[in-house]
């Protein structure tokens, strides 16, 4: 395969994972909430909020990252 295919496979799996990673996030609540707790108030992100948070934030970077590098193959 050639090199650029292999970025653009790469790429394509990445942003699955970050639309996923995106849609988990809801503003305002916890991600209990999103899978049917309860919460009063947003505070800050804590535990698994704050992870998936972090795994977004390095996603998104990857993503950006491998689209300059397929632009300049």
């Amino acid at each position: 395969m050639e090199l650029a295919k292999i970025f653009i496979i790469i790429q394509v799996i990445i942003g699955i994972f970050l639309m996923v990673a995106v849609l988990l996030q809801a503003r305002g609540t916890g991600l209990g909430e999103a899978f049917g707790g309860n919460s009063a108030f947003y505070g800050n992100r804590r535990g698994p909020e704050k992870t998936l948070y972090l795994i977004t934030v390095g996603l998104a970077v990857a993503f950006v990252v491998l689209s300059f590098i397929i632009l300049f193959l």
